[in-house]
């Protein structure tokens, strides 16, 4: 019988879940065991995964789950050294490159475990099954605007929280971009894709004009001087070899009416960022990181937005999700098979590992 085992987060202001209990309930009337951790901040209170008919487990008891029970977590793991074992389904942000990555593989090989990355749990054409994209963008581009916002007010962005609809969250911000008379005009690069509509949307909704970039308006590979005559830029293109470089480092000197940059696809430390006037990613405590001071340039390089809105985007993506944790039971065939494929090729011995 296959044993997913449904662990609580434990990174900070990671609020998510990957599964609803009306998920472990389809998944236990197909025949599979479920066990869910207790957590003290999944959005989902454990009593429904309970009503559903799950197994439940202390919060953060996953290394000791057994052998064969594939251990199922959206964020990172604690970065303690351990080897790891288990089968693991997790957004591991491990093979583009980023430092971290490498220990993270290098921890699966001491232990024999598996990484199946659902960043790269995709179908026979390449598109992922499932993303939180949508809600990376729309929150992304909300926590931009509170940065501009906080710059009309002469300070930076203060701690940001979750909000429990993303009605609450645009009424807000809606009501303090007319307060401070603001009429920003923000460039969304990605604007076709799940990240940029849901960047859209929110500018849509909070009446900000938007300038829509895809692939055809940055095929020239740049610069791109639009990008600077826009008070926000929105990037939600995921760093990949053959990414033009959006921003260069010169851009904080430049010329510009830009003064907030919303790195929503978020990867500072890729070798491959087209985002190159910061290295390294804010949080919740301090969401924007002041670039340069005059004219000030603020990023916002959140890596987990969706946590922002933690209800709606839990419930969208694991109903994205759910069809093809139905077919775990058949792990070694399709999309899961691409996955391991990609982490055998990625978690392959380097020099360094050898």
């Amino acid at each position: 019988m296959t044993h997913l085992w449904l662990r609580a987060e434990q990174r900070p202001n990671e609020d998510r879940t990957g599964l609803t209990p009306e998920g472990a309930k389809a998944l236990i009337d197909a025949g599979f065991r479920v066990t869910v951790e207790e957590s003290r901040s999944r959005c989902i209170p454990l009593q429904g995964y309970i009503d559903a008919g799950t197994e439940t487990a202390p919060e953060g008891s996953w290394p000791d789950a057994p052998r064969d029970a594939i251990i199922f977590g959206l964020k990172e793991l604690p970065e303690d050294g351990t080897p790891l074992p288990h089968r693991h389904i997790m957004f591991g942000h491990a093979y583009k490159g980023q430092p971290a990555g490498r220990v993270l593989l290098d921890r699966f090989r001491a232990g024999g475990g598996t990484l199946y990355d659902l960043e790269y749990l995709v179908d026979e054409t390449g598109r992922r099954l499932a993303a939180f994209g949508y809600w990376a963008g729309y929150a992304g581009a909300a926590v931009s605007t509170l940065a501009l916002i906080a710059q009309a007010r002469g300070t930076i962005c203060g701690p940001v929280s979750t909000y429990p609809d993303a009605k609450t969250l645009t009424d807000e911000i809606a009501t303090a971009l007319r307060a401070e008379t603001l009429a920003p005009r923000a460039i969304i690069i990605g604007a076709k894709g799940r990240v940029g509509t849901g960047a859209a949307d929110f500018c849509r909704a909070t009446g900000i004009e938007t300038t829509l970039w895809d692939m055809a308006e940055t095929a020239h590979g740049g610069p791109f001087p639009e990008i600077l005559a826009h008070e926000i830029f929105l990037n939600c293109i995921l760093a990949m070899p053959g990414v033009p470089v959006f921003l260069p480092e010169t851009a904080k000197t430049a010329p510009r009416a830009l003064r907030v940059v919303g790195d929503i696809a978020c990867d500072p430390t890729s070798d491959f960022s087209p985002i190159k006037v910061y290295d390294c990613t804010t949080d919740w405590a301090a969401p924007a990181l002041r670039s340069h001071d005059d004219p000030p340039l603020d990023v916002m390089a959140i890596d987990n937005l969706p946590s922002l809105l933690p209800v709606e985007s839990s419930r969208d993506y694991a109903a994205q999700l759910l069809p093809t944790l139905l077919t775990l039971d058949r792990i070694d065939t399709g999309a899961w098979a691409r996955a391991k494929a990609a982490f055998d090729r990625h978690a392959a011995p380097t020099d360094h590992t050898a």
